[in-house]
């Protein structure tokens, strides 16, 4: 990423934008935190696709409170996996595999956070059939964590490569005018 004031200062704007997404009205689970960990990744230095999603959750989760800490561990888990999505997809960038990595990141968390709610809880029994339960009843969730995803993953990449490519052709543009 370009080393100028905007730039540095890029990943807090991205750990506010991600806080902003969990306390401003939306459907359940359709918030930036994955959008912004695959942006992070992708843009970012490598370390920061994982420091910055888990910043956001951190300190939204200061003020919205903690929950169960296994629980917890897996919604924090599954947005560092993302992050790390996010960096392979840098050397593979392309719409497809940014498309292929916010789905499997929403169907990612959606089986790990359901799993550790069904093995760490109490709503579930401890059969199969309790986590296929607990799975039928997180699909609401999933349907809309995923339609949010694929929306502010395409706003965020979308606009950064947009801004980008606009800035390479003014560059172009003034260099054979200069």
């Amino acid at each position: 990423m370009h080393n100028n004031f905007f730039f540095r200062f890029f990943p807090y704007f991205l750990i506010l934008l991600a806080i902003a997404g969990r306390f401003f009205p939306h459907p359940a689970n359709a918030t930036p935190i994955a959008a912004v960990a695959i942006f992070s990744g992708l843009y970012l230095r490598r370390r920061l696709g994982i420091i910055v999603p888990l910043a956001a959750m951190l300190l939204s989760d200061t003020i919205i409170g903690f929950y169960s800490l296994p629980i917890m561990l897996s919604v924090y888990g599954s947005f560092a996996s993302v992050g790390l999505a996010g960096a392979w997809t840098r050397k593979h960038k392309n719409v497809f595999t940014i498309g292929t990595v916010t789905i499997s990141s929403s169907a990612l968390f959606f089986l790990v956070t359901n799993w550790a709610v069904w093995q760490f809880g109490a709503m579930y029994a401890h059969t199969f059939a309790g986590l296929m339960e607990s799975y039928a009843a997180g699909l609401p969730f999933w349907r809309s964590m995923l339609a949010g995803d694929v929306v502010y993953t395409t706003l965020l990449v979308g606009s950064y490569e947009l801004v980008m490519r606009a800035h390479t052709i003014r560059a172009r543009v003034a260099q054979k005018a200069g």
